[in-house]
């Protein structure tokens, strides 16, 4: 979407509010011996707390409030009775509908002492994020912030998925435009003053490329390597992006 009033303006960051709140609470929990399904049912107590929904749930019918990818899991795992071992890398991505505004952000937080290689992976997803978006500013070819994501990861040893993309978001989950970890020579389209976008470099230790998990949802590495996630819904300014969902 693209913000056309104060309204919509204040309609978003009330929804990213609830999904920084649904990130922290859920980040505060991560432990070794904690599931993903209780993990989950922290981010729905802090929704329902807000009057808040699910985005996934309402959009796709998804079995759980949010997405919780581990280790190889890239995105959209299921919540479930996996219990969260010392050294594991968790994805917590939270997404929400509040009074018909949308907003998304995921972090990936590792459980215990982790390893060095799982430790920069986790810096290099958030790095490469605000590495493109300070380029991502009224004007710029979508090409050149996906570029700007995939040089920062692959200067740190790592790589993007290709087949995984960020998105317009504002109204519902997914709107138009796609906006690729990679340059694309062939994208012209460029970012307009007001566009909301959800920026989300997601990154592995050697896989370019997923593989669907027999659950229907789970999208793994294709190598089968960790993965680190990093996104904020944010809105494109003349100058530096407005970031919805920081805490």
């Amino acid at each position: 979407m693209s913000v056309d009033s104060e309204n919509d303006l204040e309609g978003l960051k009330a929804a990213g509010r609830v999904v920084a709140l649904a990130i922290h609470a859920m980040r505060e929990a991560v432990r070794e011996g904690i599931t993903t399904a209780e993990l989950d049912a922290i981010a729905a107590g802090v929704l329902r707390e807000h009057g808040a929904r699910s985005a996934p749930q309402l959009a796709y019918d998804f079995p759980g409030t949010a997405c919780i990818s581990v280790n190889e899991e890239a995105v959209h795992g299921i919540p479930g009775a996996r219990v969260l071992r010392g050294g594991d890398l968790v994805t917590l991505d939270v997404t929400v509908e509040l009074n018909g505004y949308y907003a998304d952000a995921a972090v990936t937080v590792g459980v215990g002492s982790i390893s060095d290689e799982a430790r920069r992976l986790v810096e290099c997803a958030e790095a490469a994020f605000w590495h493109a978006a300070r380029a991502a500013r009224a004007g710029e070819r979508l090409a050149v912030v996906g570029g700007r994501v995939e040089a920062e990861v692959e200067r740190r040893g790592f790589k993007v998925f290709h087949d995984l993309c960020g998105h317009g978001i504002g109204r519902t989950i997914h709107e138009s435009p796609s906006v690729c970890n990679f340059y694309d020579p062939r994208e012209r389209a460029r970012l307009t003053e007001g566009m909301v976008i959800a920026l989300e470099p997601i990154v592995s230790v050697g896989a370019r490329h997923t593989r669907a998990a027999a659950d229907g949802w789970t999208l793994a590495s294709a190598d089968g390597s960790l993965t680190a996630h990093f996104e904020h819904t944010i809105v494109i300014t003349r100058g530096q992006p407005l970031v919805l969902t920081a805490a």
